[in-house]
């Protein structure tokens, strides 16, 4: 499998979301009729239930207390990073505000700046305990190295599921400098549901679901924010990375018979590729720029990469999206602009009417090509004048 580029050498050829298409079903159903449905499983075997298949990233110009309960009254669910400036500074607004006011050749050097200051446990508790008094699901999110004390911090303030989310996560990490965070253990410890991301191929997805996650994040790179594929030169394009990961979800379930969710993680700016994903194999699709453009995101239109602080080696950029209205019309319309990133949900219930598709599982199954033109084909107006599917 592969093809040789050079002596002695082959490579894989892999997709992206520009690359391929879908094709409709000899069945078609009515939009309103179709499940959208996407439960994460518990310990106990009970499961959380979410109305609709989206998750809002852990990022701190996306997602802060407003807009994760924002979400959730709407039936999605929003991760809130306990490492961004919500848990660093009891009054983050001020310092979001420096942020989107900076020099676009400063401002990493500012967050790098900014996001050396400790985060405070109980601010962790506190933030954790507004989302769960507005009656919604809360879920937050931090590395590997500070998962173990933030996660029982978390718990006990009434958190519902905790994601551990790094660059790159595998069960065998190899280090002589600090600890590695024992998955299995911690999955064990923690009552409540854990989600670890990310990963991109089969053997490392299975290998994660063996450890007890409750699901798996997909996607190294592809965020409208990251520079992990420039800086480090790694990532899988989300097509074939979802696909992979969800094959070793279904011989995990085979072999088990315990399902394990995947969602797919950035890169997805339009309904399109939503529906793309989701037909690809995944359960759920986690999103930051789309969201970064509503009303109620903290960035006021603007957001960047959880690793564009990084003090050594920064993997992100602030980018400016602008806003175009509140969470709800993002998600369920009815859309004000033409290229696709309003009511999101609504194209994925259109979507999966046309392909035949009942539930999530049964969109899954739709039949997919390889279509390179799929884009621009009969564009051509659009694309002159930048309207459209010629914005992109």
């Amino acid at each position: 499998m592969g093809m040789w580029i050079g002596r002695n050498r082959k490579a894989r050829v892999t997709y992206g979301f520009d690359e391929i298409a879908l094709v409709p079903g000899q069945v078609t159903i009515n939009p309103n009729e179709v499940d959208t449905r996407f439960v994460i499983p518990r310990k106990d075997g009970s499961t959380l239930k979410l109305t609709i298949p989206i998750l809002a990233s852990a990022m701190d110009g996306v997602v802060d207390v407003p807009f994760a309960i924002e979400m959730g009254k709407l039936g999605g669910l929003a991760v809130l990073n306990l490492e961004g400036v919500q848990t660093r500074y009891k009054n983050p607004q001020e310092v979001l505000h420096k942020v989107l006011q900076a020099d676009k050749n400063e401002v990493t050097g500012l967050l790098q700046k900014i996001y050396q200051e400790p985060v405070q446990e109980t601010l962790i508790a506190a933030r954790v305990r507004q989302i769960k008094d507005a009656g919604v699901l809360a879920a937050v999110s931090s590395i590997p190295q500070k998962a173990a004390l933030y996660g029982k911090i978390a718990e006990e303030a009434g958190a519902d599921v905790f994601v551990v989310q790094s660059t790159v996560s595998t069960v065998k990490h190899i280090s002589t400098e600090y600890e590695s965070l024992d998955l299995a253990k911690f999955c064990r410890d923690l009552s409540i549901p854990v989600i670890i991301g990310n990963a991109v191929s089969y053997d490392v997805t299975l290998e994660l679901m063996e450890c007890g996650v409750a699901g798996v994040l997909i996607g190294v790179g592809p965020g409208a924010a990251c520079t992990s594929r420039g800086v480090l030169g790694l990532g899988v394009p989300q097509v074939t990375a979802t696909v992979d990961c969800a094959a070793a979800r279904d011989a995990f379930h085979k072999k088990t018979g315990r399902y394990v969710p995947i969602i797919t993680d950035g890169g997805m700016r339009t309904g399109g590729d939503v529906c793309k994903a989701l037909a690809c194999g995944s359960d759920a699709v986690m999103i930051g720029s789309p969201f970064a453009k509503a009303q109620e995101a903290p960035g006021q239109g603007h957001h960047w990469g959880m690793a564009t602080p990084h003090a050594n080696l920064p993997r992100g950029t602030r980018i400016k999206v602008g806003t175009t209205g509140p969470l709800k019309q993002i998600l369920f319309g009815p859309a004000s602009v033409d290229d696709g990133s309003e009511n999101l949900v609504g194209a994925i219930t259109t979507c999966m009417g046309n392909v035949g598709a009942a539930s999530i599982r049964e969109f899954q199954e739709t039949e997919i090509i390889i279509a390179p033109s799929i884009k621009t084909e009969g564009k051509l107006f659009q694309t002159v004048q930048s309207v459209g599917m010629g914005t992109r």
